[in-house]
């Protein structure tokens, strides 16, 4: 409550008192009182000043209109920073928590069960798992025979696929080592949990459905520790980190896959290399990449811009540290089993064009047969692999051209999207739950909130028509061209996104995160130096020429038609 200032109140007030009412009196006896109260609670400085500040519902839309149940916008006179317990992250957390809840209930009819002579099940019948969109590789794993069977071990342990026919085969686990190792661990768990489940101590259920909910458990903890990784990084707009948090991509993903175990590692690693520690960041990257091989993609961006600001030795540490932590998971399993190793590089290597992709979706609507042709069962697509890989490696370079060519250094996070993003456009897979990865890289690149929201809910609505593919036209399911006409959709978001990074590469005023040329406070080493290498201007477009840099108080800054985020306090 706010005090009432010595000049908006009666002569009387201030000067003979005798004449004032005892009710009034007492009234502006309280509010002193709360007002003294309030500017003694704890204030959370953090060094932030409030011109440091950026209030969503001043700069969004969107966010001032959600803000209307709550009382609207950020009053221009609101106390900011004395919250001891609803801080910023914690409110965050929980909405990440609601969100994840969310998602738990939207997978849960997936592990319901009915009873059969053998006893329950997985309910699993009608394609249940489809027409209730559901569906998670989870559930099933327990079931593969590299984890279920007595004394399994993955990588050592292997199955027969399709046995008795002529497409059996010998298979191992297909996952990389960390999240290979990640589901033993469950697996184990699960086995410790039905065996005190049988003594009555614990809830019983279906082995594959235990498995689930303890994957689950840890899961859901990856993404909250990737939820606080995040809302470290966005410390100017702590909000923006409201966007994964919420993500709809977390709603409908985050338990169909285990793809939260390499977010968490990625993120955690930007985190640390924005913290100027480069052994930790390549050791967290180097873990990433031993659960998913994304994480290992950011070092190509990170090395480009530390080659631009002369910082190569400390590129060349979290370089290091990262194939190091790397071989440490990897080398053992390697030497002891290295067939079982070798099964998730065998089995990408030959797995043809993805439904996802757009390869596949220019084969269905061209008629074209494939780079290869039509293919024998476990035969290798060597001409599409080499396609995919050479697609892959001229986006890099483009990217790694326009890290070192653009007249002002693009930020690390902008350059880490691009090329995750050229990853998943250019390669002949991409599940639905590898659009995870790209969330908390597109909330640090590019934080406009409707556009964000908007990709985030088209992605997500890509799961729908893919559910009602798998289910078949038999099936009262839907054609495949609706599917890929979803994809492409998706597609075409993630390529705006991209034009519009590199639009505010070029234009670094309408970088709505940047507020001085050499600004990047996701860059560590990076934010504040100066270039040391760039390419010649013979090597440039026009357009990419050098220019006199903008100047103000000595220091370089953006043009003043975009020098920072705009905030416009309610009038």
């Amino acid at each position: 409550m706010r005090a009432v200032p010595e000049q908006e109140r009666p002569e009387s007030a201030t000067h003979d008192q005798s004449t004032t009412s005892p009710k009034t009196r007492r009234r502006w006896a309280e509010r002193e009182a709360d007002d003294s109260t309030a500017a003694s609670a704890p204030v959370d400085g953090v060094s932030l000043g409030p011109a440091q500040r950026v209030f969503p519902t001043w700069t969004e839309p969107v966010a001032a209109y959600l803000s209307t149940p709550f009382g609207g916008r950020l009053g221009r006179h609101a106390q900011v920073g004395r919250q001891w317990f609803w801080t910023p992250l914690r409110v965050i957390l929980l909405l990440a928590v609601l969100t994840l809840a969310a998602g738990w209930l939207f997978k849960a009819p997936c592990a319901q069960t009915y009873d059969t002579a053998q006893g329950p099940s997985i309910d699993w019948r009608d394609h249940r798992q489809y027409r209730a969109l559901c569906y998670t590789d989870i559930i099933p794993r327990y079931g593969s025979g590299d984890l279920a069977p007595e004394g399994a071990f993955p990588y050592k342990t292997f199955w027969v696929e399709n046995a008795g026919t002529p497409q059996e085969q010998v298979r191992y686990m297909e996952y990389p080592v960390l999240t290979g190792l990640f589901q033993w661990v469950n697996a184990e768990i699960t086995d410790g949990w039905m065996a005190l489940a049988e003594h009555g101590l614990l809830p019983a259920s279906v082995p594959g459905v235990v498995y689930f909910e303890i994957s689950a458990f840890w899961l859901s903890a990856a993404w909250l520790a990737t939820v606080w990784a995040l809302t470290r990084l966005c410390r100017f707009r702590v909000w923006d980190a409201a966007l994964a948090a919420t993500s709809p991509l977390v709603f409908v993903h985050a338990f169909t896959n285990f793809d939260a175990l390499a977010t968490v590692l990625a993120t955690t690693g930007l985190l640390a290399w924005a913290r100027r520690r480069p052994g930790t960041a390549g050791v967290l990257l180097g873990l990433g990449a031993a659960t998913k091989l994304y994480p290992l993609l950011l070092l190509g961006p990170l090395l480009v811009l530390c080659l631009r600001t002369g910082r190569l030795s400390e590129g060349t540490r979290c370089l290091v540290s990262a194939l190091g932590a790397w071989l440490a998971v990897n080398l053992p399993i390697m030497v002891l089993f290295p067939r079982g190793w070798w099964e998730f590089f065998r089995l990408n290597s030959t797995r043809p064009a993805d439904p996802d992709s757009l390869y596949n979706a220019l084969m269905y609507y061209t008629g074209w047969s494939g780079f290869d042709g039509p293919l024998s069962h476990g035969e290798v697509p060597s001409v599409l692999n080499a396609v995919s890989f050479a697609l892959l490696m001229t986006g890099c370079l483009l990217i790694a051209w326009l890290a070192l060519a653009a007249p002002v250094r693009p930020r690390l996070a902008q350059l880490c999207f691009l090329v995750v993003a050229v990853f998943l456009l250019t390669n002949k897979v991409w599940s639905p739950q590898y659009s995870l990865w790209l969330v908390p890289l597109a909330v640090l690149a590019i934080p406009r909130w409707r556009l964000l929201i908007t990709w985030m809910l088209v992605d997500a609505a890509v799961w729908g028509p893919r559910m009602y593919y798998f289910l078949g036209t038999a099936n009262k399911g839907l054609p495949e061209g609706w599917f890929l006409g979803a994809v492409l959709v998706r597609d075409a978001m993630v390529v705006l996104i991209c034009a519009l990074i590199v639009r505010e590469i070029l234009r670094p005023g309408e970088d709505r995160v940047r507020r001085t040329l050499t600004a990047d406070p996701h860059g560590g080493f990076l934010d504040g130096a100066r270039d040391r290498f760039v390419l010649p201007d013979l090597l440039r477009p026009r357009g990419f020429r050098s220019t006199a840099p903008f100047v103000v108080g000595g220091r370089e800054r953006l043009r003043p038609r975009g020098d920072r985020v705009r905030q416009t306090a309610p009038g």
